[in-house]
């Protein structure tokens, strides 16, 4: 990461950050977790927006654990969890999928959206509807 707002989750509020080594651990010991999502900061300047959004997010929904997800993962993920645009917030419930939020929103559409989406039943992870055959070679958020 490269922004001082993404790096401030991690370094000051102590948000895991999630690669290949430890993305699965972390979402399957998670009892209700957030994945946060930026792509490139750069590219997707809404990121930043979100960054300094979720620490007030994870106020208002203590039981949500946060983390943010290597940018070398972030495409893989994407295709895991099938969201169309960026930045993403993906809601899991033990690693299994609850569902996302995209872009910024407005705060009742925050508080709104996650008070559904802690109502939801896991399902399983949206994908993209094309078989992923892994490639040892490629980053593959966590599978």
């Amino acid at each position: 990461m490269n922004s001082p707002l993404i790096n401030r989750l991690i370094d000051e509020l102590g948000y895991p950050l999630l690669d290949d080594d430890n993305f699965e651990h972390f979402i399957e010991q998670t009892p209700i977790s957030v994945l946060f999502l930026t792509e490139d900061p750069k590219r997707f300047p809404e990121s930043l927006d979100v960054a300094v959004i979720l620490p007030e997010l994870i106020k208002q929904f203590p039981q949500l654990t946060p983390a943010v997800v290597s940018q070398d993962i972030q495409t893989a993920c994407r295709g895991r969890y099938n969201f169309m645009a960026w930045p993403a917030l993906v809601f899991l419930k033990h690693g299994q999928y609850l569902d996302a939020i995209t872009k910024v929103q407005n705060w009742d559409d925050y508080v709104h959206q996650i008070n559904r989406i802690l109502t939801l039943t896991p399902r399983p992870d949206p994908g993209i509807g094309i078989p992923v055959v892994f490639n040892p070679v490629s980053k593959s958020c966590g599978q």
